[in-house]
């Protein structure tokens, strides 16, 4: 399967290549950025022009093979620079503006995600580095972007006006295809013939990071990230006859797997706050923040009114409901733990505590 870039690792590119046009005053076919996982790779410019003091540059989107909306996406940077220090970045045209709490972006903010922005900010300091001027202002805009929304759910998360900068990795691997199903089987088919008895499956590149750190006596082989198939995933290991198994992921998808959802792709399953607010009822939480979970906007904003209220108890319960819906799905031969981490790898929830 071929890999692409994500609309952050884009725009990160354009913004670097329009940041070097200001300051060397030079124009450019093409430029090499840094990803946020240390990869060096170069864009092709779409477009590279100078208008008064700003310089624009345009990267356009190769998703790979990921049945993505944005790919073909231009992103753009226009870049501005400023004799005060610092970077300023603002989203124009095309992307989105946050209208609801629960994304851990700033409500009124343009919908750029954290690990973007600081891959903009940095690329953008590369340039300014030993420069006359000490800052920037950086707006990136997506022509088409609020089109391309429309087969997102970013309306119904408060997303309004186009699409979110994203990425963890800079890098887009196809999660939603068939042959990425069969990729994951195969990594556990190697796993089982090299004799692993314990395979932790992981959501994506950074729940598998803090999988990682969370079992260091575990071989790399021993991790398989499944994306949204775990379904597929804990399926095969039972198949290959792999004792244990043990689900890390974030409140998101660990969400909708205690639902019994064992594909957790967004077109395919959502979270359901009613469910999500029947747990907390279940653990006798206050009637005020049942009702709050139940209007809440995303699983992570559910996770805020929690911590809040010092709510706890919750994280581990969804852990009890994923490993009772991976049991059922894969069959009683497989042993399943599940450990819920937040956004910067702190274990907020496991079930059982300890390994069966």
């Amino acid at each position: 399967m071929r890999t692409g870039y994500t609309t952050g690792a884009c725009a990160a590119a354009a913004a670097k290549a329009a940041t070097r046009c200001l300051v060397r005053s030079t124009m450019l076919s093409d430029i090499e950025t840094t990803l946020p996982n240390r990869t060096r790779v170069t864009f092709a410019l779409a477009r590279c022009e100078r208008v008064e003091t700003r310089a624009i540059c345009s990267v356009i989107k190769d998703a790979g093979d990921d049945p993505d909306c944005t790919h073909g996406a231009e992103l753009i940077a226009e870049v501005e620079l400023r004799t005060e220090p610092g970077i300023e970045i603002r989203g124009g045209v095309g992307v989105a503006t946050v209208t609801k709490a629960g994304l851990g972006l700033e409500i009124g903010g343009p919908a750029i995600n954290p690990v973007p922005r600081r891959n903009i900010m940095e690329m953008v300091g590369e340039e300014l580095a030993g420069a006359s001027y000490g800052g920037a202002v950086v707006t990136i805009s997506v022509p088409g972007g609020e089109e391309m929304a429309k087969k997102t759910t970013n309306a119904r998360l408060g997303l309004l006006g186009g699409i979110s900068i994203l990425g963890t990795t800079g890098i887009v691997r196809p999660y939603s295809t068939a042959a990425f199903k069969a990729s994951v089987m195969q990594e556990i088919d190697v796993a089982a013939a090299s004799g692993e008895h314990e395979l932790v499956l992981t959501t994506g590149g950074k729940s598998e990071q803090y999988a990682m750190a969370l079992y260091p006596h575990l071989p790399e082989q021993a991790f398989v990230q499944v994306g949204d198939f775990i379904g597929v995933g804990v399926r095969h290991c039972a198949r290959r006859r792999i004792p244990r198994a043990t689900v890390v992921g974030m409140m998101g998808k660990l969400s909708k797997m205690a639902n019994g959802k064992m594909q957790t792709h967004a077109a395919g399953s959502e979270v359901d706050m009613v469910f999500l607010a029947s747990l907390a009822a279940e653990l006798a939480a206050p009637n005020e923040l049942i009702a709050s979970i139940r209007e809440a906007n995303t699983a992570r904003h559910v996770l805020e009114l929690c911590r809040e209220a010092d709510f706890i108890g919750i994280t581990s319960l969804i852990c009890k409901k994923v490993v009772e819906h991976c049991r059922h799905h894969a069959g009683d031969t497989l042993a399943v733990q599940a450990c819920l981490v937040d956004f910067g790898g702190a274990l907020l929830g496991r079930y059982p505590e300890v390994s069966e």
